[in-house]
């Protein structure tokens, strides 16, 4: 008997909260190319309040939502701008929160998939950096190479998440194959 293991889920995570983001673009042009792979992306992140250690003990509800998805997941993709050379203050505050309960976090041995997008020519190869040693620290079992897309403002064909260079997509289908392989079946979700 062949017992068929269901398709690993990837939550999406843009560190974007402009609603015409280049991250977010690529973490759909991503998703494209993920055979046998479920992925969705969220899209909270701009609800998450301030991290504040006094506030631990009462959970805001979009920290319990975040969590959530995150603990339903078995694997995640997360795409960073890069900000004066480092990861946006909101995407980090969102992962102070995850990373909480100290020891027994949702990212805790998560295998997580880093991109980066950028109208520079390093494509926020310095943010991508940053978030995976915040994700490290943070518990999550970051994978190698992560993937920074240069010029990301002329990267798409117009009005698509599209990319315009097959060597783009290969690289983001390489990425979520390795994510694929990587995952690990959820156990539990977390309030």
């Amino acid at each position: 008997m062949n017992i068929r293991r269901p398709a690993p889920r990837i939550l999406a995570i843009s560190g974007s909260l402009r609603s015409d983001s280049v991250n977010t673009a690529l973490l759909r042009a991503a998703a494209a190319t993920a055979d046998d792979t479920w992925v969705e992306l969220w899209c909270g992140l701009g609800a998450i309040p301030p991290f504040n250690e006094d506030g631990e003990d009462d959970t805001p509800a979009a920290v319990a939502d975040m969590r959530a998805a995150i603990a339903g997941a078995d694997a995640l993709l997360v795409s960073t701008p890069e900000y004066n050379g480092s990861i946006p203050g909101q995407l980090k505050n969102a992962l102070d929160w995850a990373s909480r309960p100290y020891g027994d976090s949702v990212l805790t041995g998560k295998p997580v998939g880093i991109t980066s997008a950028s109208p520079g020519d390093y494509g926020g190869a310095w943010a991508a950096q940053h978030l995976g040693k915040v994700l490290e620290i943070a518990g999550g079992t970051v994978l190698e190479p992560s993937f920074s897309l240069p010029l990301a403002d002329q990267a798409f064909e117009p009005g698509t998440d599209v990319l315009r260079d097959p060597a783009h997509t290969a690289a983001l289908a390489t990425l979520v194959s390795a994510l694929r392989t990587a995952a690990r079946p959820a156990l539990a979700v977390v309030g």
